[in-house]
């Protein structure tokens, strides 16, 4: 015999069928939660397959990017072989199928018939410096689109209060600047404390740099917000 068992994998649960050998079915599907009471059921599963065919049974199933993480290592722990199957091969095994059902526990049948179908390789575990390489990476990624995302944005808002206020500050997100922009929220702010102070708020936010230098950057910022295009915020929520 040539046992088998086909894992359709999804959010916290699995669904799962037995075959003894190429055509033969073995009971009813079953199903089992991600948890260490539903784990130890698939455990039972796989001792009593292996009793009846008198060999350990290959577990198959798909893989599902994150979800079927909990099987796996529960496999491993145990010694059980298993092979992940790329879901581009068993979706093309589910078209070629008469039976258009698509229930779970259809699919995790029909994982069984494509293991006798097609020859596969075992499953190669990715080492964990490699995937904690890889979860950093997507993390990294991820954190970047947030970013671009935010600084777009804020570029958007601040052409509807202060458009000209962009250039007086080399780095438009440096400290000083955003620092400056969240103490005097529009043009107006500005114009109302006035040159002095304004130079004094900036040199108290940069003391590395020279008087001349807060005062040349105050002036700047007055011209622009008496060229201001917009008199006032009409939104306060823009401003906020």
């Amino acid at each position: 015999m040539n046992p088998v068992i086909g894992l359709d994998i999804s959010k916290g649960k699995s669904d799962g069928q037995v075959f003894l050998d190429k055509g033969k079915p073995m009971g009813h599907p079953f199903c089992f939660q991600h948890n260490q009471v539903g784990l130890s059921q698939l455990l039972d599963v796989v001792s009593t397959v292996q009793d009846t065919a008198g060999k350990a049974p290959v577990v198959i199933l798909e893989s599902t990017g994150h979800y079927h993480q909990a099987v796996i290592q529960f496999l491993e722990e145990h010694g059980i072989l298993f092979l992940v199957v790329n879901p581009l091969i068993s979706h093309q095994a589910k078209k070629s199928s008469l039976r258009k059902v698509k229930t779970d526990a259809v699919d995790a049948y029909r994982l069984c018939e494509l293991y006798y179908k097609e020859e596969f390789e075992d499953h190669m575990q990715r080492g964990v410096q490699l995937l904690n390489l890889r979860h950093l990476t997507r993390q990294f990624d991820s954190l970047t689109q947030m970013y671009v995302q935010v600084k777009l944005q804020f570029q958007a808002v601040l052409d509807q209060v202060f458009p000209d206020y962009r250039g007086i500050f080399g780095d438009l997100y440096s400290k000083v600047s955003l620092l400056l922009l969240k103490q005097f929220m529009n043009p107006g702010a500005f114009q109302t404390a006035g040159v002095s102070t304004v130079t004094h708020t900036i040199t108290c936010l940069c003391p590395r740099r020279s008087d001349h230098w807060a005062s040349d950057k105050a002036s700047c910022i007055m011209v622009a917000a008496a060229n201001n295009p917009f008199p006032k915020v009409s939104y306060s929520s823009i401003a906020i």
